[in-house]
């Protein structure tokens, strides 16, 4: 009988937790309308950390580059804008999808220009 006593308990909190929610309106705190995924952050600090020979110290700034781009921009405006960039070096049919059309070289523009203003705040060269 113990046994189950602890995921009962558990059940009744967590339907007065969400009565609570959905009392107060369900609305997500504004801290996190531009919350990345973990596994985003650290793609792009693996990332930069291999352009600046994986030194350790960039484990810190290539951190601090991704806090200050999450604080711009929602996390799906990121994944477009930095696959436009990304993949303007294509070569062929392919990469025209990214280098052609001028929305899309606005968009890698506008994402070049954050990230190094991102970096310099973070003191990491261009690399």
């Amino acid at each position: 009988m113990k046994r189950f006593f602890l995921p009962l308990r558990l059940a009744a909190a967590a339907a007065a937790l969400a009565a609570v929610s959905s009392a107060a309106g369900a609305a997500p705190p504004a801290a996190h309308a531009h919350d990345y995924p973990t596994s985003g952050r650290v793609e792009y600090v693996l990332e930069c950390m291999q352009k600046h020979d994986g030194k350790y110290e960039y484990l810190y700034k290539c951190s601090c580059v991704i806090d200050h781009i999450a604080k711009s921009m929602r996390y799906d405006e990121y994944v477009t804008m930095s696959t436009a960039l990304r993949n303007q070096t294509l070569a062929g049919e392919r990469g025209a999808l990214f280098r052609d059309p001028v929305p899309v070289k606005e968009m890698a523009s506008k994402y070049r220009a954050l990230q190094a203003s991102a970096a310099k705040a973070c003191y990491v060269p261009p690399g």
